[in-house]
Formats: structure tokens, sequence, C-alpha cells
């Protein structure tokens, strides 16, 4: 198993941003295309967006327009921008990373970090 730690999670008011990491350890993330998911309580776990190993990135409905995937090979290191957070955005979010090829499919990944919770709320 590849260790993934998130972090940048925490408690924002509706409207404002949020930056998550993925750090990788033991393993070059260069290789690998890194995948963010969510899930709220009594809610299955859903795709976020994911960046392939050449920078191309792509979005679940929802968050298109207010998030940004973004990764960092020299820091060994993935990102999700979030702007103008929603309530309904309130979940633990997780990276995930997979290769050669990116997945929308959560049961297609293997490796996962432990979690970060984002609470949207006033």
């Amino acid at each position: 198993q590849l260790q993934l730690v998130e972090s940048g999670g925490g408690l924002v008011q509706p409207g404002g941003s949020l930056t998550l990491s993925c750090a990788a350890s033991e393993f070059s993330l260069a290789y690998y295309a890194i995948a963010w998911f969510r899930q709220a309580p009594g809610k299955e776990r859903e795709f976020v967006a994911a960046i392939n190993r050449n920078g191309f990135s792509f979005y679940a409905d929802f968050a298109k327009r207010r998030f940004i995937i973004d990764r960092d090979n020299a820091k060994n290191t993935g990102y999700l921008q979030m702007n103008s957070l929603r309530p309904e955005d309130t979940a633990v979010y997780y990276c995930a990373v997979i290769s050669p090829f990116v997945s929308r499919q959560a049961t297609d990944y293997a490796d996962w970090g432990q979690g970060t919770q984002v609470t949207v709320s006033s």
C-alpha cells in the first residue's frame, strides 16, 4: 500500500475557500494520476476531480468552475483548491492514486489517504 497523507481540512464559512494537500511518501508521485473523492455521512464516496500524469485535469459537475486540482511533482504533493464553498460540500475528502490511467470510479483505486474533514458552515 502506498502512503498518502491529506491535510488542510477544517471549518470554513459558506463562500470561503480551502486548499487540501495530498503528500506522498516512499514513492514518486510523478508516475501516478491523482484523484480526489469525498464522502458525506450516509452517502456513497463520490468523485471530485482528477489530474493525470501529464497535468490534464477533469472534474465532477459540482466541482467545475469552483475547484482546481493541481500537482507539484517536485514536492511529491497533489492539491485541491476549493472556492465558493457551500454547506453541501461538507464531507471527508480523500486523495487516491492510480497508474497508468486515471479513473472516476472509487473502486478502481487501491491506494488512499486517511481523509481530511471539510465542514462548510456559518
